[in-house]
């Protein structure tokens, strides 16, 4: 399993992707909205999100846990 986290701090603006999901390494897995910036945070590996842990509309921060990957 790998654990994907936020590289910096901000807004969930969307979540791309569902638990269950097939994705690709690079594929967008949330937006961040930071300083008027959306910023994508994507899957380092291909595999199945196996666990969300944010919603749209919640502050995160940086470094904090955003899905697993497996």
């Amino acid at each position: 399993m790998t654990t994907i986290e936020s590289p910096i701090a901000g807004l969930v603006a969307a979540v791309e992707t569902t638990e269950g999901s097939a994705i690709e390494a690079g594929a967008t897995l949330i937006i961040v909205e930071s300083m008027k910036m959306e910023i994508p945070v994507e899957s380092e590996v291909a595999g199945v999100v196996r666990q969300l842990f944010v919603t749209a509309g919640e502050q995160i921060a940086e470094g904090q846990a955003v899905a697993e990957i497996g």
